[in-house]
């Protein structure tokens, strides 16, 4: 199994109602921002230790299991609004950082989530780095009534535990899947994920850390316009970091390319881009080295 070069401790802290759980590496530095890093859809903070350990420069660096993942609190609801990312993230940042700018990084759903946040509170983020944060295809009005009758379906679904995760027999099974969704991932390196991105229950089952409703749809339709406005507001010098798999030619068919998100990344007023190879959407996974020589060399 994969052992931790650094290895990171486990906070708790009150927010928003919420228990939240945070990894923590490294100490506060006078002449040194702290660095946030915020994962993505299903996955962790322990997603990033990989990284962590390949970075040279030694910083603090603090990674939330965003609500309902991990070992944060979802409180008593049936799905999750984005928003709340938002409004969490500032939480988190005046508890640990109350004074002075942070450097932020987000993968995938925190990726959108990073720049968002780097738009509406532009004095908050001194740097900002998105992982392949893609947000999501452009929509027009006339979708609002089926996408709010989706959104009412599955927390139908939800109600009658139709949307329920997938329970595995064992750890080694867990880690099976990691390395099916990611043929690149190493056995030891998916093995160590494994016991941190599941749980064994009372029934000895492996039970993946985020909630069911994390699976019901979105009632609002995603508005390119509204970003781009939001983008428009970033002071933070911004690097754009994608992998050399095609991630959004998989997921979308055509109907949003990477050539699309290209074009709405052009909102960003001090923007950089840097490509990862032979690398997939867990381009943290995939090439850790590589990714952290990027990382040290931006936040210099």
């Amino acid at each position: 199994m994969y052992t931790s070069q650094h290895p990171a401790r486990s906070v708790f802290v009150p927010i928003r109602g919420l228990n939240y759980h945070l990894l923590e590496w490294g100490q506060p530095q006078l002449d040194q921002p702290t660095l946030f890093m915020v994962h993505g859809w299903m996955d962790v903070a322990d997603s990033f230790q990989f990284m962590v350990d390949a970075m040279r420069q030694q910083r603090h660096i603090l990674a939330p299991d965003w609500r309902g993942y991990g070992l944060t609190d979802a409180g008593a609801i049936d799905n999750f609004w984005f928003p709340d990312y938002l409004a969490d993230l500032d939480a988190l940042l005046d508890h640990w950082a109350p004074e002075g700018p942070v450097d932020l990084l987000g993968h995938s759903m925190g990726g959108n989530v990073a720049m968002m946040y780097a738009g509406v509170r532009p004095e908050r983020v001194r740097k900002l780095i998105n992982l392949e944060g893609f947000g999501m295809a452009p929509t027009r009005p006339a979708q609002a009534p089926k996408r709010y009758a989706q959104w009412l379906d599955e927390l139908r679904q939800y109600r009658r535990g139709e949307l329920g995760l997938k329970p595995y027999a064992s750890g080694d099974a867990v880690a099976e899947r990691l390395r099916k969704n990611n043929p690149r991932l190493s056995p030891d390196k998916a093995a160590w994920l494994a016991q941190r991105w599941a749980r064994q229950d009372a029934s000895g089952q492996w039970v993946i850390q985020g909630h069911a409703a994390h699976k019901i749809i979105n009632a609002n339709l995603y508005r390119v316009d509204e970003v781009q406005e939001i983008f428009a507001r970033i002071t933070a010098p911004t690097l754009c970091v994608v992998a050399s798999d095609d991630s959004l030619a998989q997921w979308w068919k055509g109907s949003y390319t990477l050539e699309m998100f290209q074009e709405r990344m052009k909102a960003v007023p001090q923007l950089s881009h840097a490509r990862i190879e032979d690398a997939g959407h867990m381009l943290h996974h995939d090439q850790p080295q590589a990714l952290a020589r990027l990382i040290d060399e931006f936040l210099k």
